[in-house]
Protein backbone atom coordinates (compact mmCIF):
# COMPACT_ATOMS: atom_id res chain seq x y z
CA UNK A 1 0.00 0.00 0.00
CA UNK A 2 2.53 2.34 0.44
CA UNK A 3 4.48 1.50 -2.86
CA UNK A 4 0.85 2.66 -4.30
CA UNK A 5 0.69 5.70 -2.07
CA UNK A 6 3.59 6.51 -3.66
CA UNK A 7 3.47 5.98 -6.87
CA UNK A 8 -0.20 7.52 -7.24
CA UNK A 9 -1.04 10.00 -4.73
CA UNK A 10 -0.30 12.71 -6.84
CA UNK A 11 -2.46 11.74 -10.08
CA UNK A 12 -5.24 10.94 -7.45
CA UNK A 13 -4.96 14.57 -5.81
CA UNK A 14 -5.04 16.06 -9.17
CA UNK A 15 -8.03 14.40 -10.37
CA UNK A 16 -9.52 14.70 -6.68
CA UNK A 17 -9.09 18.73 -7.51
CA UNK A 18 -9.78 19.48 -10.86
CA UNK A 19 -13.63 17.39 -9.63
CA UNK A 20 -13.87 19.31 -6.24
CA UNK A 21 -12.00 22.41 -6.73
CA UNK A 22 -10.75 22.30 -3.31
CA UNK A 23 -7.38 21.01 -2.08
CA UNK A 24 -8.75 20.56 1.54
CA UNK A 25 -11.57 18.14 -0.41
CA UNK A 26 -9.21 16.75 -2.29
CA UNK A 27 -6.55 15.58 0.42
CA UNK A 28 -9.89 14.53 2.40
CA UNK A 29 -10.86 11.92 -0.93
CA UNK A 30 -7.33 10.81 -1.41
CA UNK A 31 -6.68 9.86 2.21
CA UNK A 32 -10.25 8.27 2.42
CA UNK A 33 -9.51 6.26 -0.40
CA UNK A 34 -6.07 5.02 0.50
CA UNK A 35 -7.74 3.99 3.86
CA UNK A 36 -10.57 1.92 2.64
CA UNK A 37 -7.63 0.24 0.02
CA UNK A 38 -6.20 -1.22 3.23
CA UNK A 39 -9.55 -3.26 3.29
CA UNK A 40 -9.48 -4.33 -0.12
CA UNK A 41 -8.56 -7.85 -1.19
CA UNK A 42 -5.54 -8.01 -3.19
CA UNK A 43 -6.93 -9.47 -5.94
CA UNK A 44 -9.67 -5.93 -6.80
CA UNK A 45 -5.97 -4.04 -6.80
CA UNK A 46 -4.79 -5.55 -9.96
CA UNK A 47 -5.13 -2.90 -11.49
CA UNK A 48 -4.32 -0.21 -9.05
CA UNK A 49 -4.62 3.14 -11.39
CA UNK A 50 -8.30 2.23 -12.92
CA UNK A 51 -9.26 1.41 -9.59
CA UNK A 52 -8.49 3.90 -7.27
CA UNK A 53 -9.39 6.70 -10.18
CA UNK A 54 -13.07 5.29 -9.21
CA UNK A 55 -12.92 5.15 -5.95
CA UNK A 56 -11.56 8.92 -5.96
CA UNK A 57 -14.25 9.74 -8.59
CA UNK A 58 -17.46 7.94 -7.00
CA UNK A 59 -15.74 10.09 -3.53
CA UNK A 60 -15.43 13.44 -5.09
CA UNK A 61 -18.98 13.00 -6.98
CA UNK A 62 -20.52 12.61 -3.47
CA UNK A 63 -19.17 15.36 -2.58
CA UNK A 64 -20.08 17.93 -5.21
CA UNK A 65 -23.81 16.97 -4.90
CA UNK A 66 -23.19 18.52 -0.88
CA UNK A 67 -20.94 21.24 -1.98
CA UNK A 68 -23.52 22.51 -4.26
CA UNK A 69 -25.65 22.97 -1.54
CA UNK A 70 -23.41 24.90 0.43
CA UNK A 71 -22.36 27.44 -2.35
CA UNK A 72 -26.50 28.39 -2.91
CA UNK A 73 -26.01 30.14 0.64
CA UNK A 74 -22.61 31.36 0.18
CA UNK A 75 -21.70 34.79 0.21
CA UNK A 76 -20.54 36.37 -3.22
CA UNK A 77 -19.13 34.48 -5.65
CA UNK A 78 -17.31 31.24 -5.06
CA UNK A 79 -13.65 30.56 -6.56
CA UNK A 80 -11.71 27.35 -6.53
CA UNK A 81 -9.21 27.11 -3.78
CA UNK A 82 -5.71 27.92 -4.77
CA UNK A 83 -2.71 25.29 -4.55
CA UNK A 84 1.42 25.67 -4.77
CA UNK A 85 2.80 24.07 -7.17
CA UNK A 86 6.69 24.19 -7.39
CA UNK A 87 8.88 24.22 -10.23
CA UNK A 88 9.71 20.50 -9.28
CA UNK A 89 5.65 19.74 -8.89
CA UNK A 90 5.50 15.58 -9.06
CA UNK A 91 1.94 15.97 -10.97
CA UNK A 92 4.22 17.03 -14.23
CA UNK A 93 5.30 13.73 -15.59
CA UNK A 94 1.23 12.80 -14.95
CA UNK A 95 -0.66 15.26 -16.12
CA UNK A 96 -1.16 14.76 -20.01
CA UNK A 97 -2.78 18.36 -20.73
CA UNK A 98 -1.64 20.40 -18.13
CA UNK A 99 -2.56 23.22 -19.91
CA UNK A 100 -6.03 22.77 -19.33
CA UNK A 101 -5.68 22.33 -15.44
CA UNK A 102 -5.39 26.09 -15.44
CA UNK A 103 -7.55 28.49 -12.48
CA UNK A 104 -9.31 29.70 -15.32
CA UNK A 105 -10.64 26.53 -16.14
CA UNK A 106 -11.56 25.49 -12.80
CA UNK A 107 -13.74 28.53 -12.72
CA UNK A 108 -14.91 27.34 -15.84
CA UNK A 109 -15.38 23.76 -14.58
CA UNK A 110 -18.19 25.07 -12.20
CA UNK A 111 -20.73 25.82 -14.93
CA UNK A 112 -21.21 21.73 -15.28
CA UNK A 113 -22.75 18.86 -13.47
CA UNK A 114 -20.63 16.87 -11.18
CA UNK A 115 -20.60 13.97 -13.96
CA UNK A 116 -19.98 16.43 -17.04
CA UNK A 117 -16.98 17.51 -14.95
CA UNK A 118 -15.72 14.07 -14.61
CA UNK A 119 -15.85 13.15 -17.75
CA UNK A 120 -14.09 16.27 -18.90
CA UNK A 121 -11.46 16.29 -16.33
CA UNK A 122 -10.79 12.53 -17.12
CA UNK A 123 -10.71 12.99 -20.61
CA UNK A 124 -9.32 16.18 -21.55
CA UNK A 125 -6.87 17.10 -19.09
CA UNK A 126 -5.68 13.62 -17.87
CA UNK A 127 -5.95 11.64 -21.08
CA UNK A 128 -8.22 8.83 -20.17
CA UNK A 129 -10.22 6.94 -23.11
CA UNK A 130 -13.29 6.82 -23.53
CA UNK A 131 -13.44 2.99 -22.53
CA UNK A 132 -11.79 3.94 -19.41
CA UNK A 133 -14.54 6.79 -18.78
CA UNK A 134 -17.11 4.65 -19.20
CA UNK A 135 -15.92 1.79 -16.54
CA UNK A 136 -15.26 4.38 -14.48
CA UNK A 137 -18.92 5.95 -14.00
CA UNK A 138 -20.82 2.59 -14.85
CA UNK A 139 -21.82 4.39 -18.46
CA UNK A 140 -21.86 3.49 -22.04
CA UNK A 141 -18.98 4.76 -24.50
CA UNK A 142 -21.47 6.61 -26.66
CA UNK A 143 -23.37 8.51 -23.20
CA UNK A 144 -19.41 9.67 -22.29
CA UNK A 145 -19.36 11.68 -25.90
CA UNK A 146 -21.91 13.12 -25.52
CA UNK A 147 -21.55 14.05 -22.09
CA UNK A 148 -18.50 15.64 -23.17
CA UNK A 149 -19.70 17.68 -26.01
CA UNK A 150 -22.34 18.80 -23.68
CA UNK A 151 -19.74 20.01 -21.16
CA UNK A 152 -17.83 21.56 -23.67
CA UNK A 153 -20.78 23.53 -24.96
CA UNK A 154 -21.60 25.14 -21.54
CA UNK A 155 -18.34 25.94 -21.16
CA UNK A 156 -18.20 28.14 -24.29
CA UNK A 157 -15.59 25.89 -26.07
CA UNK A 158 -16.30 24.47 -29.85
CA UNK A 159 -15.66 20.91 -30.93
CA UNK A 160 -12.67 21.25 -32.85
CA UNK A 161 -11.23 24.07 -30.77
CA UNK A 162 -7.86 24.21 -29.85
CA UNK A 163 -7.58 25.21 -25.65
CA UNK A 164 -4.77 26.47 -24.43
CA UNK A 165 -3.71 28.95 -21.80
CA UNK A 166 -2.29 31.93 -22.95
CA UNK A 167 1.49 32.48 -21.40
CA UNK A 168 1.93 35.47 -18.62
CA UNK A 169 5.27 36.79 -19.50
CA UNK A 170 7.09 38.33 -16.53
CA UNK A 171 7.56 41.59 -18.05
CA UNK A 172 4.10 41.91 -18.62
CA UNK A 173 3.19 40.80 -14.77
CA UNK A 174 6.22 43.68 -14.23
CA UNK A 175 4.15 46.25 -16.18
CA UNK A 176 0.91 45.43 -14.34
CA UNK A 177 1.93 45.65 -10.56
CA UNK A 178 4.07 48.84 -11.58
CA UNK A 179 0.79 50.32 -13.01
CA UNK A 180 -1.16 49.27 -9.44
CA UNK A 181 1.61 50.98 -7.37
CA UNK A 182 1.64 54.41 -9.16
CA UNK A 183 -1.84 54.39 -9.22
CA UNK A 184 -1.39 55.02 -13.12
CA UNK A 185 -4.93 54.52 -14.32
CA UNK A 186 -4.04 54.90 -18.41
CA UNK A 187 -1.38 52.55 -18.12
CA UNK A 188 -3.61 49.51 -16.37
CA UNK A 189 -6.63 50.54 -18.85
CA UNK A 190 -4.18 49.70 -21.55
CA UNK A 191 -3.45 46.35 -20.43
CA UNK A 192 -7.20 45.53 -19.84
CA UNK A 193 -9.37 44.21 -22.59
CA UNK A 194 -12.58 45.95 -23.63
CA UNK A 195 -14.62 43.29 -21.90
CA UNK A 196 -12.58 42.06 -19.44
CA UNK A 197 -14.44 40.85 -16.15
CA UNK A 198 -12.94 40.54 -12.62
CA UNK A 199 -14.54 38.43 -9.98
CA UNK A 200 -13.76 38.73 -6.27
CA UNK A 201 -14.21 35.84 -3.41
CA UNK A 202 -14.34 36.82 -0.04
CA UNK A 203 -16.65 34.34 1.62
CA UNK A 204 -18.12 36.58 3.63
CA UNK A 205 -15.13 37.04 5.59
CA UNK A 206 -13.34 39.78 4.32
CA UNK A 207 -14.63 42.19 2.36
CA UNK A 208 -15.49 41.96 -1.36
CA UNK A 209 -17.17 42.81 -4.55
CA UNK A 210 -20.71 40.16 -4.20
CA UNK A 211 -21.08 40.60 -7.85
CA UNK A 212 -18.56 39.85 -11.29
CA UNK A 213 -17.25 43.61 -12.42
CA UNK A 214 -17.00 43.95 -15.96
CA UNK A 215 -15.86 46.50 -18.27
CA UNK A 216 -12.21 48.04 -18.62
CA UNK A 217 -13.20 51.06 -16.63
CA UNK A 218 -15.21 49.87 -14.00
CA UNK A 219 -12.41 47.18 -13.28
CA UNK A 220 -9.53 49.47 -13.45
CA UNK A 221 -10.98 51.96 -11.21
CA UNK A 222 -11.35 48.47 -8.90
CA UNK A 223 -8.55 47.33 -8.81
CA UNK A 224 -6.90 50.92 -7.81
CA UNK A 225 -9.98 51.53 -5.48
CA UNK A 226 -9.38 47.70 -4.12
CA UNK A 227 -5.61 48.16 -3.98
CA UNK A 228 -6.01 51.96 -1.50
CA UNK A 229 -8.66 50.06 0.73
CA UNK A 230 -6.90 47.04 1.59
CA UNK A 231 -4.06 49.50 2.34
CA UNK A 232 -5.96 52.01 4.79
CA UNK A 233 -7.83 49.00 6.81
CA UNK A 234 -4.39 47.57 7.38
CA UNK A 235 -2.00 48.53 10.02
CA UNK A 236 0.99 46.78 7.73
CA UNK A 237 2.50 47.64 4.73
CA UNK A 238 1.39 45.44 1.77
CA UNK A 239 3.56 44.50 -0.76
CA UNK A 240 3.48 42.38 -4.18
CA UNK A 241 4.72 38.67 -4.34
CA UNK A 242 5.01 36.90 -8.01
CA UNK A 243 4.18 32.97 -6.92
CA UNK A 244 3.31 30.02 -8.55
CA UNK A 245 -0.14 28.72 -7.73
CA UNK A 246 -1.83 26.24 -10.06
CA UNK A 247 1.26 25.67 -12.41
CA UNK A 248 0.47 29.51 -13.51
CA UNK A 249 1.91 32.65 -12.31
CA UNK A 250 0.05 34.57 -10.08
CA UNK A 251 0.41 37.41 -8.12
CA UNK A 252 0.22 37.74 -4.40
CA UNK A 253 -0.71 40.57 -2.16
CA UNK A 254 0.95 40.43 0.91
CA UNK A 255 1.14 41.42 4.86
CA UNK A 256 4.31 40.70 7.10
CA UNK A 257 1.68 38.54 8.87
CA UNK A 258 -0.46 37.07 5.94
CA UNK A 259 -1.87 36.51 2.19
CA UNK A 260 -4.11 39.50 1.51
CA UNK A 261 -5.26 37.90 -1.93
CA UNK A 262 -4.26 35.53 -4.18
CA UNK A 263 -4.92 37.23 -7.89
CA UNK A 264 -5.07 35.01 -10.87
CA UNK A 265 -4.51 36.46 -14.25
CA UNK A 266 -6.51 35.08 -17.73
CA UNK A 267 -4.85 36.80 -20.77
CA UNK A 268 -6.39 37.06 -24.18
CA UNK A 269 -4.20 38.22 -26.76
CA UNK A 270 -1.93 40.30 -24.19
CA UNK A 271 -4.55 41.55 -22.93
CA UNK A 272 -6.05 40.87 -19.33
CA UNK A 273 -9.25 39.22 -20.26
CA UNK A 274 -10.40 37.86 -16.39
CA UNK A 275 -9.15 38.48 -13.53
CA UNK A 276 -9.77 36.29 -10.25
CA UNK A 277 -9.39 37.34 -7.05
CA UNK A 278 -9.47 34.87 -3.67
CA UNK A 279 -9.57 36.75 -0.91
CA UNK A 280 -10.99 34.45 1.66
CA UNK A 281 -8.87 33.66 4.42
CA UNK A 282 -9.79 30.14 4.72
CA UNK A 283 -9.16 29.31 1.20
CA UNK A 284 -5.55 31.17 1.38
CA UNK A 285 -4.21 28.68 4.52
CA UNK A 286 -2.44 26.62 2.39
CA UNK A 287 -0.95 29.06 -0.24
Amino acid sequence: MEELYGQYKALLFTLAYQLTGSAADAEDAVQDVFVTALRVHPERLEEPKAYLCKMVTNRCLNMQKSARKKREIYVGPWLPEPVRTPESDPLESMIVRRDLLSYAMLVLLERLTPTERTVFVLREALGFDYLEIAELLGKQEANCRKLLSRAKSKMGISEDESITAEAIESEWVSRFLNSLEQGNVDHIMSLLAEDVKFVADGGGIVQAFRHPVATRELVARVLLGGIRSIRDHSPETLYFEVASLNGETCILIRSDQEIVAALFLELRHGKLANMYAVRNPNKLARV
